[in-house]
């Protein structure tokens, strides 16, 4: 027979080991899937702009006439690669030239100067997989001989397939 004392040291040897280890009762486990879609962005900073020919911008002798505007800021953020950035204008059969050109972009490459139409023409090249943006450089061309007039273009920026 074990002595009372040993009996308690025993037991607290016994117990105190079963205590030391974790008792997996139940567990269970699920799947987290992380799923991202094609997610393309397009922002204009400006909304208005107003390109006007005055005699600030004529000289003497010479019929063309030409105002630049440089305030306008495009902005995108692109997760798929092989994009370019197109531009086109609403107008059909304008009074005057728009041309347009992105300057400095952060992401992509430039194409040359644009005469807008309403085909869309490659503003920037290799803009996939970037967040990034670039100045607009907006040039109004007027000729002495077209007279007077106004257009009002609703420019549009196109993000599609290179």
């Amino acid at each position: 027979m074990i002595p009372a004392r040993l009996s308690w040291l025993f037991a607290l040897i016994v117990l105190s080991g079963q205590a030391g280890l974790a008792q997996v009762i139940a567990s269970g486990s699920h799947t987290v899937t992380v799923q991202v879609p094609q997610i393309t962005t397009l922002q204009v900073m400006t909304l208005t702009l107003a390109l006007n020919v005055s005699a600030v911008n004529a000289q003497a002798g010479i019929d063309e006439m030409t105002v630049t505007d440089r305030s306008s800021q495009l902005v995108w953020g692109i997760n798929s690669s092989g994009k370019k950035i197109t531009a086109s204008t609403s107008i059909t059969n304008p009074l005057f030239k728009l041309k347009l050109a992105a300057l400095n972009p952060t992401k992509g490459t430039p194409a040359p100067e644009i005469t807008l139409s309403t085909t869309p023409s490659d503003l920037l090249l290799n803009v996939g997989r970037s967040a990034g943006s670039c100045i607009l450089s907006y040039t109004g061309v007027a000729l002495a001989s077209q007279g007077v007039g106004t257009d009002s273009h609703v420019v549009t920026f196109t993000v599609l397939n290179q």
